[in-house]
C-alpha cells in the first residue's frame, strides 16, 4: 500500500494501566486507529472497554502507558483538553443533566446548535424542542441526543460507547449509516459493541480485550466472530438455553396476570396480553410505540387512562410502585442508574427489597438478609470486588445488581425492560438462563427486548406493539426477525421499508 492507502495512526496507546484500589482495570491495554476507520472494541463486561475510553477521552488519568495523537505523546487531564484535540465520547449512560432543557444542556456543552438540530434530525428524531427538559425524554431519545452533541463538534475521533444498545431498530439502522459515512469522509471512530451483526455492518477491525489487556487484533472478515468470543472468553459459548416452557404454560391453567384494553393517554391505546405462570413473554416494538407506558403502568408509575390489570382473577390498580410490589410485580428499568443507588454497596443494593417490604416492621434479621443477598450475588456471578460503590461495576455487573436484588426478595412477576442491553455475550447467556430458571420455579416473566435475535434465546411468546397496540402474538420459536420486523412495522407481508 501507498502511505495514502494507509496513513499513519490518528490515534495510539500502548501499554495503558489503571487500578482503582484493589481492582486492576487496566494492565496492558492497547489500540491503534487511522483516519477513516471504525475499531471495535470488544471485550467481556469487566475487561475494561469503558475504563480505557475514559482514559483516552481525559475523563480518568492512567497510571502507566503511552497515548500518542498523530504521533505526538499526550496526558489528557480533563474531557475539555481532549475535546481541544479532537478526541469527542458519547459514553453509555446519557451525559445530559436531567433537570435542565434541551437547549441548557447544549449551552453548557458549548454545542452550535443548529448543527445539533441537523443530526437530530438525520438521526431519526423528530418534533424535538429544545424546552423539553430531559427527564421527559425516552432513553433512546437521550442517547441520540448525546450522539447529535457530538457529531455537531465535527471530532476526529469519535468514541461510541454501546451507542445503539439502547435503541430500536430504525433508529439502529440510522446510527450506523451515519457513522460508517462520516468514517467514509475521514473521521476516525472507536465503536465499542456486543453486536457483532453491527460491527460486520461498519467495522474494519476488532481490537479485543480481556482482563484489562489487549489479547487481539482482527480484521473484520465472515466468520471473524467465533475468533473474537475465543479471544474474550477462551471459549465459544450456546446462547440458546434448553426449556419446556410451552408445557408449563400448558399447565399453568388460567393467566396470571391478564391486561385488557390499557391505555394510557395516546402512547398506549389498547394493549391486551395473557400472562402465565411459568412463561417469559416477550415484547417487541420500534421506540415510542407504547412499550414503556405499559411498563411503566404495570410497575405502578403511572395510572392508566383505560382498560384493566387483572392478577389471579382480581382486578387491581396501582396509586405508587409499593402498589404494584405488594401484588408481586417487580420492576427492573432499562436505565440501570433508575434503579440503583450507585454510591452503595453490592449487598446495600441488594438487599433494599428486603428491608422495605410493606407491613414488615421490627427487628431486622441480618443473617437471613445476609444470606439471601449472598445467595443472588452466587446465582448471577456478580462481580463484588468494588464492593465499596456500584458505580464502579461494569454496566453488565449493575444490570446483574437490579435484577439480584428481586432474587433475593423472591420473584412472582418480573417485568424486565431491555434487560441484556449494552452487556456482554456471557452476561446475556447468565440472565437468560436466570430467566428461564425462574419461570421453571413458577414466576412470570415480561421481558421487552430491543434486540430482536434473542427473543427465541429468552421467551416462549412474543407480542409486537404498533402505534400503541399489540398487532401481533408469536411463538418465540418462530419469531425471526424478518417477522418481528414486519410486525413492528405495522405491515403485513409487505416488504419492510428502505
Amino acid at each position: 500500500m501507498t502511505d495514502n492507502q494507509n496513513p499513519p495512526p490518528l490515534l495510539e496507546a500502548s501499554g495503558v494501566s489503571k487500578r482503582f484500589g484493589a481492582v486492576v482495570a487496566l494492565h496492558d491495554a492497547a489500540l491503534r486507529l487511522r483516519p477513516g476507520e471504525i475499531v471495535a472494541l470488544m471485550g467481556a463486561n469487566g475487561a475494561g472497554k469503558s475504563t480505557f475510553v475514559k482514559i483516552l477521552t481525559g475523563a480518568l488519568r492512567r497510571d502507566n502507558g503511552h497515548i500518542r495523537i498523530r504521533g505526538a505523546d499526550t496526558n489528557f487531564s480533563s474531557p475539555a483538553q481532549a475535546r481541544k484535540s479532537g478526541l469527542i465520547p458519547v459514553y453509555q449512560e446519557p451525559s445530559l443533566i436531567p433537570d435542565l432543557d434541551v437547549a441548557d444542556n447544549l449551552r453548557l456543552g458549548q454545542t452550535p446548535v443548529e448543527p445539533f438540530l441537523h443530526w437530530v434530525s438525520e438521526l431519526g428524531i423528530a418534533n424535538l424542542r429544545l424546552d423539553d427538559t430531559i427527564n421527559r425524554l425516552p432513553l433512546a431519545t437521550l442517547r441520540i441526543l448525546d450522539l447529535a452533541r457530538a457529531l455537531a463538534s465535527e471530532p476526529e475521533v469519535l468514541l461510541l460507547d454501546e451507542m445503539t444498545a439502547a435503541l430500536p431498530t430504525d433508529l439502529v439502522e440510522r446510527v450506523l449509516g451515519t457513522v460508517r459515512a462520516q468514517a467514509d469522509k475521514g473521521q476516525a471512530v472507536i465503536y465499542i459493541s456486543h453486536r457483532f451483526a453491527e460491527i460486520a455492518q461498519i467495522c474494519d477491525s476488532a481490537t479485543v480485550l480481556r482482563d484489562g489487556a489487549t489479547v487481539g487484533d482482527l480484521p473484520i472478515v465472515p466468520g471473524v466472530e467465533e475468533q473474537v468470543v475465543e479471544l474474550m472468553l477462551g471459549a465459544a459459548l450456546e446462547t440458546n438455553p434448553t426449556r419446556k416452557a410451552g408445557a408449563a404454560r400448558a399447565a399453568s391453567g388460567g393467566p396470571h396476570v391478564q391486561v385488557r384494553n390499557l391505555a394510557v393517554g395516546t402512547k398506549l391505546r389498547d394493549v391486551s396480553l395473557d400472562l402465565h405462570r411459568g412463561e417469559v413473554l416477550g415484547v417487541v416494538a420500534l421506540e415510542g410505540q407504547g412499550q414503556d407506558e405499559l411498563f411503566e403502568a404495570l410497575a405502578g408509575m403511572i395510572r392508566p387512562t383505560g382498560g384493566k390489570i387483572v392478577i389471579d382473577d382480581a382486578a387491581v390498580s396501582f396509586a405508587h410502585p409499593a402498589d404494584a410490589i405488594a401484588w408481586g410485580l417487580t420492576f427492573v428499568p432499562g436505565n440501570r442508574a433508575d434503579g440503583l443507588l450507585m454510591q452503595r454497596s453490592v449487598h446495600e443494593n441488594i438487599a433494599l427489597p428486603l428491608l422495605a417490604r410493606p407491613g414488615k416492621w421490627g427487628a431486622i434479621g441480618m443473617a437471613s438478609e445476609a444470606s439471601r443477598v449472598n445467595d443472588a450475588i452466587a446465582r448471577l456471578q456478580i462481580d463484588t470486588r468494588a464492593m465499596g460503590e456500584v458505580q464502579r461495576l461494569s454496566g453488565g455487573n449493575q444490570q446483574k445488581v437490579t435484577i439480584g436484588r428481586w432474587i433475593a426478595a423472591g420473584v412472582d412477576t418480573l417485568l424486565l425492560f431491555d434487560p441484556t442491553r449494552g452487556i456482554d455475550v456471557r452476561t446475556k447467556r447468565q440472565i437468560y438462563l436466570l430467566v428461564r430458571e425462574l419461570a421453571a420455579q413458577g414466576a412470570s416473566v415480561l421481558y421487552y427486548t430491543s434486540e430482536l435475535a434473542e427473543v427465541p434465546a429468552a421467551c416462549d411468546r412474543v407480542v409486537v406493539i404498533f402505534n400503541g397496540k399489540v398487532v401481533d402474538v408469536i411463538e418465540a420459536a418462530e419469531a425471526d426477525e424478518q417477522t418481528l420486523m414486519r410486525a413492528a412495522y405495522g405491515l403485513t407481508g409487505e416488504a419492510l421499508p428502505a
